[in-house]
């Protein structure tokens, strides 16, 4: 058994395990130990895998079902699948978020804007509900007052989407190359990877969003630089904390959700890949259910991020609840369920078709430099 566990590591045969030998510290080599380590980490990174458990990135791993037949059934693209390594999956990811993202914020702004007026401040006040919150920014700016901040959104969705997906299937690729690390929470642990580092470049960009949304004037780059010049760089980061709070159990229980219910599917059609509409469907419950959850939280962000006198997270929480009771909580649920819900179906949906369509070029590009370099090389023969 010792055997097969340093197999697995890709440990050096001399490396002792220690909670097989329960031989004191000292005898483990340390410096061979971590070359070990470094070089499976090595390993994990730039090679492929010949397995892949059901939450790894299979769908990398399969042919395209929009190439052609022949092509589908070409060697050499079966064999460039299979070599592809976890880094160059990861930069693929990163690529589809980033084009997944920005198409699916701005197709959503319009919601995000109602949701955004109807949990600040006073909001139960100005608005009798969802349609009147339409209905009054659609008398006072018209069709392109849904649309305040969009090109903050355009900007900042398309990095931080990048970094989130590209970071959720590193997380997915690498968790999967640990046998010992359970399959049950590669989802969740991949979701919050991604979304602790996401969170650093979406604050600022939510930030400038939700201010013009509430009403601040000019554009967007104009809300940037009054935001860093009377707050300086740190007022960026105003509902920081807020933020990470709601988007860790949100990014938990939606990434983890959509993996979850993907799996269940494809286990009952025995398809190695979901159809447009299961894709779809799955994605938009994944969304209703992460929502639903985390509004309270989306609340108390909003609320920090649009008006100031707030002295952090508690004290938002206790005046919410003793000015608008428990229902304060729920400002905006629908619009937000509704968000969600439509987010993440067009999100999964365009990430799919967006990552196979640039794996399809990459293959090709990377089949081509294949023949060059075999052709060259016959020649120096």
């Amino acid at each position: 058994m010792e055997a097969r566990m340093r197999a697995s590591l890709s440990l050096s045969p001399r490396t002792q395990i220690l909670t097989l030998t329960h031989q004191p510290l000292h005898l483990l080599p340390p410096s061979e130990d971590l070359t070990s380590l470094f070089t499976h980490l090595n390993t994990l990174l730039f090679s492929s895998s010949s397995s892949h458990p059901p939450f790894s990135s299979t769908s990398l791993s399969t042919p395209p079902p929009f190439l052609k037949p022949s092509t589908r059934g070409d060697p050499k693209i079966q064999s460039l699948l299979k070599s592809l390594s976890v880094a160059e999956r990861s930069l693929i990811g990163s690529a589809a978020g980033a084009i997944a993202g920005a198409f699916t914020y701005v197709c959503l702004h319009p919601l995000d804007t109602v949701k955004t007026k109807l949990q600040t401040r006073g909001a139960s006040d100005l608005y009798k509900g969802s349609f009147d919150a339409i209905a009054q920014t659609f008398r006072s700016l018209g069709i392109l007052g849904f649309y305040r901040g969009v090109s903050a959104v355009l900007v900042g969705s398309a990095f931080s989407s990048a970094v989130y997906f590209g970071t959720c299937e590193l997380g997915k690729s690498v968790l999967a190359g640990f046998p010992k690390y359970p399959q049950i929470l590669i989802p969740p642990t991949a979701g919050a990877m991604g979304n602790i580092v996401s969170s650093a470049i979406m604050v600022p960009k939510e930030l400038v969003t939700q201010r013009m949304q509430a009403g601040a004037p000019g554009r967007s780059w104009e809300v940037l630089c009054r935001i860093i010049s009377k707050d300086g760089v740190l007022g960026l980061y105003s509902g920081y904390s807020a933020t990470l709070l709601r988007n860790l159990p949100a990014g938990v229980l939606s990434y983890s959700s959509f993996e979850y219910l993907k799996a269940a599917v494809l286990k009952k059609t025995g398809k190695p890949n979901l159809e447009p509409a299961q894709s779809v469907l799955c994605g938009a419950l994944a969304g209703a259910i992460s929502a639903s959850v985390t509004t309270p939280l989306d609340v108390v962000k909003t609320r920090l991020m649009t008006q100031a006198g707030y002295g952090g997270v508690g004290d938002a929480v206790r005046r919410i609840l003793s000015e608008e009771g428990w229902k304060g909580f729920t400002r905006g649920m629908g619009p937000r369920v509704l968000h969600s819900s439509c987010f993440a179906a067009l999100g999964y949906f365009a990430f799919e078709t967006a990552r196979l369509t640039l794996l399809h070029q990459y293959l090709r590009r990377k089949d081509r430099l294949v023949e060059v370099s075999a052709e060259e090389s016959s020649h120096d023969g």
